[in-house]
């Protein structure tokens, strides 16, 4: 977690400033794990109501920009945001519950040494994710 004091001197760097609202959205973000821009406004709004959705999603860029945070399009909505620094991992996103679980990027590696190899790609790790259904939902019936 980004402490108050680091957080500020990151702003301050760039000439900004440390506001309630940037300290709320970043810690939202860091307690959620992995977070639409909307889910980042209920959490805030737990605590300053009057927090418009417009401001937290400029302010989901600005801490991106600054390399707080990350996002990464887990569904066909809103992007997903966590925190940067952690480790990259490669997304699991399970269809039918809706629940994102990490695997390390190294089982991606074949696949990423090939590409680069054969089509001159460099893959992005940090923002791959995989669809399919977890170990709860394998077995049960579509409907």
């Amino acid at each position: 977690m980004v402490s108050d004091s680091s957080l500020a001197e990151v702003l301050r760097a760039r000439g900004l400033r440390l506001t309630a609202q940037r300290q709320l959205v970043l810690e939202a973000v860091y307690e959620l794990g992995h977070a639409t821009p909307e889910q980042v406004h209920n959490a805030v709004r737990e605590t300053a109501a009057g927090v418009n959705i417009t401001t937290i999603y400029r302010t989901l860029e600005l801490l991106e920009d600054l390399g707080l945070v990350t996002h990464t399009h887990l569904s066909h909505g809103s992007p997903t945001y966590h925190a940067a620094g952690n480790h990259q991992h490669v997304h699991l996103v399970c269809r039918s519950c809706g629940e994102v679980t990490e695997i390390e990027p190294s089982v991606l590696q074949p696949l990423v040494d090939q590409l680069a190899t054969e089509r001159g790609f460099r893959v992005d790790v940090g923002h791959v994710a995989l669809f399919g259904d977890c170990r709860n939902c394998e077995g049960r019936e579509q409907g």
